[in-house]
């Protein structure tokens, strides 16, 4: 798997509330693992499989370690010899493996594409790049009018299901305190009014043409990289199942915004209709009768180990985010 063989980034807690974080494999002197594959050779019974059933998720074991331990009367050596790396570097048991978070993303740093340079190739861009540009437009944020608020939420793939998601209270929890600072004693009904009067930009990509796989996308509606941040006004599958869409009024705001801003623009939508698609968390906010959009840019490679972005892209979805801050 070359540079993009995964690296496991660990955040371990100890029964006594201790954590450790860990990054293996972010130096060049340090080891990347592997998940191994299965020789084209003797695939036959692979090769008859769909493509979603080709590979299983129990198939997806990262390749850790090969030399076994030298207690020869122990069993599974090779295991042994791993936990006992562990141990000894990091203090970690078998046991506290209970309690921590592991993920394996690809090695290898984000990189210019081309050879002009304009693009970016790099893991995790859906939607590393709409939080980096997220915080870079508020942390310059200066004397804003009203009350801005940038959240960074966890798990929207899977559903944004847990505390770390956007479906948990913990924002509506924020806004009370706030509230009742402003307002002490202030009531559920003035907590609602603040909710629908507010606005938000669901920052999260869409999906750019692809010329190699054009045939699933609207050609007339769907956008183009380096053509500027994409406003989504609906997402959803099959129509619109699953979607949150943005009202009339709220898309003409922002069209006037950017164009006050002078902030390179387009719209789009998540491929043909019957060909699939997909949802933010946008609805979610929509949820508390807030006005809400999905804006950022178009990605190509989408969940891809080398997702591709470009730099004009980036930079006109941090100009359009630092416009609606400061709107």
């Amino acid at each position: 798997m070359g540079d993009h063989s995964p690296r496991p980034a660990w955040s371990d807690c100890f029964k006594n509330g201790k954590r450790i974080n860990l990054l293996i494999g972010e130096k060049k002197e340090e080891p990347v693992f592997t998940i191994t594959d299965l020789l084209p050779h003797l695939a036959a019974e692979q090769m008859k499989k769909s493509l979603e059933k080709g590979i299983e998720g129990e198939a997806l074991n990262i390749l850790a370690g090969s030399i076994p331990h030298r207690d020869r009367d122990a069993k599974e050596r090779i295991k042994l010899a791993i936990l006992e790396y562990l141990n000894q570097k990091y203090q970690i048991t078998e046991e506290d493996l209970v309690s921590n978070e592991i993920e394996a993303v690809p090695a290898g740093e984000a990189r210019d594409l081309g050879l002009d340079q304009s693009l970016i190739a790099g893991h995790g861009q859906d939607d590393r790049v709409c939080a980096y540009s997220a915080l870079k437009a508020i942390c310059e944020l200066k004397n804003p009018q009203i009350t801005s608020i940038c959240i960074f939420v966890d798990k929207e793939e899977i559903g944004s299901e847990g505390v770390s998601s956007v479906q948990s209270t913990f924002l509506v929890s924020f806004l009370s305190e706030i509230l009742n600072l402003s307002v002490p004693g202030a009531t559920e009904l003035q907590l609602r009014k603040l909710l629908s009067s507010s606005k938000a930009i669901s920052a999260d990509v869409d999906a750019g043409v692809d010329p190699t796989y054009k045939d699933v996308s609207e050609l007339r509606n769907s956008p183009r990289i380096g053509c500027g941040v994409v406003i989504t006004k609906f997402t959803g599958r099959g129509g619109k199942f699953g979607s949150s869409e943005a009202s009339s009024e709220f898309v003409a705001y922002l069209r006037n915004l950017f164009e006050k801003r002078k902030v390179i623009w387009q719209t789009g939508e998540l491929g043909k209709i019957d060909q699939g698609g997909g949802g933010t968390v946008a609805k979610y906010l929509a949820r508390h009768n807030c006005e809400v959009i999905n804006t950022g840019p178009p990605l190509l490679s989408m969940h891809s180990p080398l997702e591709i972005v470009h730099k004009a892209d980036i930079y006109s979805t941090y100009q359009a985010y630092s416009a609606f801050y400061n709107g």
